[in-house]
Order: C-alpha cells, then structure tokens, then sequence
C-alpha cells in the first residue's frame, strides 16, 4: 500500500478549485465528493453557477482522511470518529474545567438566587397592602370571541371564569 503520509506542499492560497484538491490528494473527484458527504465539517463553499471550492483547511483534512483510510486502514466511520476524537477538548483538562465550571455556576445560581429573593421581598412589602398576583395577559376582545366559537359545541358553558382561555404560542 503506498505511503500517503509523505508531506505535501499546499500553496499558499485560501480558496482550491475541487480539481487542484484531488490533484493534491492524487484522490479521483467521485472520492472527493464521496468524503464531502461523509464528512460534513469538510467545509465546501458552492459558489452560485461557479466551481465547488475548498479552503486550506479543508485541503488539509483530505490529506488527513485519505491517511487515515489508505496508511492506518480505518473505514470512513473509524475516520470519523478519529477525527472527532482529535478535535474533542484534551481529557487530561476535564476534571479542571468541570471544577472551574461548577463554580462559576454555583456563583451565578446564587447571584439568581438573591435576585429572585430580593423581587420577592418588594412583593411582600407592597405599599397600600396590595398583593401582587401573576395573571396571563387579558385576551383581545375579538380572539376571545374567535376562541369561543372555535370550541366544541358541548364545550360551550362549561368554562369556568376562574380559567384563563389557552394562548397561542408564537
């Protein structure tokens, strides 16, 4: 099997025409396309009536599939997963960054907490002795009468004051 881990020289351009990239990768265009699809982060920008075009980076990860298909001899889906595994966060860091995470969690859960505390307290201590109650908005006359006369026959008369009719969600 030949060695396809030998370096190639990439120009230094940003954008390749599909023809450059499989000349680079010495891979056929039917296989380029194939690895299009198998491999959505293989970022292809279609210009509207132009040529598919590939960025640098892209060049690079078809140097890296074709490696890991023809010299480490994984199938498309090893490769994927390969290739998600190289671009997952390092393991080694986990503990370090969920520690730090929860603690700044905890630190925005009880800046919430005092927050919702202190809008309660306002409530409590409403002037005039009034109480605050937290009620949907009243419904248009017109969608209440719409509303009404959608409902089901058998439906009519037995909705009770005390529920507020349904609202649509947008």
């Amino acid at each position: 099997m030949p060695d396809v881990s030998a370096h190639v020289d990439i120009p230094q351009r940003a954008l390749f025409k599909a023809a450059e990239v499989c000349d680079l990768a010495k891979v056929q265009p039917y296989v380029l396309r194939s690895w299009e699809a198998e491999f959505p982060e293989l970022g292809v920008a279609k210009t509207a009536g132009g040529p598919r075009v590939y960025r640098r980076a892209d060049v690079e990860q078809v140097l890296r599939i074709k490696h890991l298909l023809l010299v480490e001899g994984l199938t498309l889906a090893g490769a994927r997963r390969k290739l998600e595994e190289e671009t997952s966060p390092v393991a080694a860091d986990a503990p370090v960054i969920d520690e730090l995470l929860g603690q700044h969690a905890r630190e925005r859960l009880t800046q919430v907490k005092r927050g919702l505390q202190s809008i309660l307290d306002l409530l409590a201590n409403a002037p005039n002795g009034h109480e605050f109650k937290l009620a949907a908005p009243p419904i248009p006359v017109a969608r209440a009468k719409a509303v009404e006369q959608a409902r089901p026959k058998a439906a009519k008369g037995k909705a009770s004051a005390s529920k507020p009719l349904p609202r649509r969600r947008h």
